[in-house]
């Protein structure tokens, strides 16, 4: 791991990092990774997938904020559905390719990480968090009333278009495979940004901020580009889950979005690579084979929540970590 020197710079990333930055521990896991994406379709529901593979870079981008700054924002709903609702009223309206729908959601999201960001990265603790929300809050009842979104009924009929023009994505398996591409990309890129020199200071912000600031870091301008590659990275996963399911609705933008985001990263683990992933497949399964149970879901994710908090205090991932002496 990269370390602070004397001189209050950031050393630079040592052999024991593994490969890329990646640990031998990460490695194996990153391994059993890219083996499931590629041989899961052939056994699980293609649709099931794509959507667990969107709430996992949704929570990986949370991971990103919380787990490596220490900001809880309570308000990633926000940029989760408002890039959904950019991608899929661009694809739709203007007959956009895929890949540039979900761009530009990533970099309306981003707009919005900025502008938000540099609000409410001036207030710490439960006040940060109250202003996330409220902001969020803004953004859902906007979307409420906005012409282009449809109200609440939603932007129906979302075309999932030609990747690059030439790639047709009307099948499901085509359209996992693009959406495991992002997933990918997304995941590497945050892994890329918290073992690089930059993620060394964000930690060093989390765990000492007064300290990190008396070494010559501008610290609210390193959380604020944390926040902006937060958001874009939550578009980034709204945009592509409009296109898998041909709808982008307000759901994607109401508060319990964002206790979503925060519970499946708890439950996989704060602080590692793996445990958001981890933890989006735990909730988004449960949803999905719990469903016909109605109501009861929200009480059994309320349940594992508790039991989480009580006695798997870093999270399954983190549990496991922990166990094997290992960094995951």
């Amino acid at each position: 791991m990269a370390s602070e020197t004397t001189a209050g710079t950031i050393a630079p990333a040592t052999s024991d990092d593994g490969v890329l930055g990646f640990s031998r521990a990460q490695l194996a896991a990153l391994g059993v990774l890219v083996a499931f994406l590629a041989i899961a379709p052939f056994f699980l529901y293609p649709v099931f997938l794509m959507k667990l593979l969107c709430f996992a870079l949704f929570a990986c981008a949370f991971n990103l904020l919380i787990g490596y700054v220490g900001l809880l924002s309570f308000g990633h709903a926000a940029y989760f559905g408002m890039g959904g609702y950019i991608a899929g009223y661009t694809a739709k309206a203007y007959g956009l390719t895929p890949e540039v729908a979900v761009l530009c959601g990533a970099v309306v999201a981003g707009l919005q990480g900025w502008v938000f960001g540099w609000i409410a990265i001036r207030r710490q603790g439960i006040y940060f968090a109250m202003i996330t929300l409220a902001m969020a809050q803004m953004v859902y009842f906007f979307c409420v009333q906005a012409p282009f979104t449809g109200g609440e009924d939603g932007i129906q009929a979302i075309p999932r278009g030609s990747l690059f023009g030439a790639i047709s994505l009307s099948s499901d398996m085509t359209m996992y495979w693009f959406v495991a591409a992002v997933f990918l990309i997304g995941f590497l890129l945050v892994h890329r940004v918290i073992h690089s020199p930059y993620g060394q200071v964000l930690k060093a912000i989390r765990e000492n901020e007064p300290r990190a600031t008396s070494l010559g870091y501008r610290t609210d301008d390193y959380k604020l580009v944390a926040f902006i590659l937060s958001a874009t990275l939550a578009g980034v996963a709204g945009g592509v889950k409009s296109l898998v399911f041909g709808i982008a609705t307000l759901t994607d933008v109401h508060w319990s979005m964002s206790g979503e985001v925060v519970l499946m990263t708890l439950v996989g683990g704060l602080g590692t690579v793996f445990g958001p992933v981890v933890g989006a497949a735990v909730i988004v399964t449960m949803q999905n084979y719990l469903a016909e149970m109605g109501a009861w879901v929200t009480v059994i994710q309320g349940a594992i929540f508790v039991a989480v908090v009580l006695a798997f205090r870093r999270g399954i991932v983190g549990e496991i970590a922990n166990a094997l002496k290992v960094k995951l």
